[in-house]
């Protein structure tokens, strides 16, 4: 084989190796004989071959991982935590891409410690916190682990981007009792919702009952004194009618008792004729009668004074 054509070989597969492509959205960590020499960014890029080496290609992109861990409070209710955690390399300098190339054997070591961490900072929170405050604290968690990583997340090359804390839940046990709170707090306050509308339609009736007996005690009233005005209007149309009568009798020069005598035997009649079998007993000595004729002519003797 001709010499010349061997080398043209060598030299274009030396060339081939001299030449280097990197994705975007990752940078290529160069070292020569183990150590760190420089990163080579998204492109077409040029190495020393056989020398320079690319230790590892890493990711620029944001990054999430989900998390499933408990934890217990501090009145010893166990908590478990479902989250997400959304975090990217810090920056693209070189000090910042070396820290995440060489700081940790692998990736799985990474995701190990930064999910430890993460569990650790909010167990570390929650560890404070009694059972019945760890729902109203979703935010304080966040906060809480945001401070705790940042500086930890930086001198490994990383930064938080994101803290989801996607759901919260408690023991079977505590939920069911959780549950029969809840539902002993809805019947209270149904059973006092009831209560109070009772009470009201209680309170509308007997304010309606007492309306009813004002009204009727004020008609009874004003009857009671409609009846006595009629009973003192009749009298005293009757009083009027007897002066008239003895004044006629006394003009015509004859004796006013007749009118007297002559309204009471009317009298006895309209007790007999209406009186329903009721017997009505009666003086009939001289004295008796006498007597009701003096005190009918001292009333027709008063009607006739106040005529005047």
């Amino acid at each position: 084989m001709n010499p010349g054509l061997i080398i043209a070989i060598v030299l274009v597969v030396l060339l081939a190796f001299c030449f280097v492509t990197v994705q975007q959205g990752t940078v290529a960590v160069i070292t020569i004989f183990g150590k760190f020499q420089r990163i080579l960014r998204p492109g077409l890029s040029f190495r020393i071959p056989l020398i320079e080496k690319i230790f590892r290609r890493i990711s620029i992109q944001n990054r999430s991982i989900e998390l499933k861990f408990q934890a217990i409070t501090q009145d010893q209710a166990n908590v478990n935590f479902s989250a997400m955690l959304l975090y990217a390399v810090f920056n693209q300098e070189a000090e910042t891409i070396k820290n995440v190339a060489f700081k940790f054997m692998d990736e799985r070591s990474l995701m190990q410690a930064l999910v430890r961490s993460v569990e650790g900072s909010v167990r570390a929170f929650v560890a404070t916190k009694k059972q019945a405050e760890i729902l109203s604290l979703r935010g304080e968690i966040i906060l809480h682990v945001k401070e705790q990583l940042d500086k930890v997340l930086e001198e490994w090359g990383y930064h938080l981007i994101d803290l989801q804390i996607n759901d919260i839940t408690f023991d079977e046990v505590i939920m069911r009792s959780m549950a029969q709170v809840v539902s002993s707090n809805n019947l209270k306050a149904a059973a006092e919702n009831e209560g109070q509308a009772l009470l009201i339609t209680k309170t509308k009736a007997a304010e309606a009952d007492g309306n009813a007996i004002k009204i009727q005690a004020e008609a009874e009233r004003q009857a009671a004194q409609l009846r006595g005005q009629g009973v003192a209007l009749f009298r005293e149309e009757v009083a009027h009618g007897m002066a008239l009568a003895a004044k006629e009798m006394e003009q015509a020069n004859l004796d006013a008792s007749f009118i007297l005598f002559s309204m009471w035997t009317d009298s006895i009649k309209h007790f007999a004729e209406h009186g329903q079998g009721n017997t009505i007993f009666l003086d009939g000595s001289n004295s008796s009668m006498q007597r009701t004729m003096q005190e009918m002519m001292s009333i027709a003797q008063n009607s006739k004074i106040v005529n005047k």
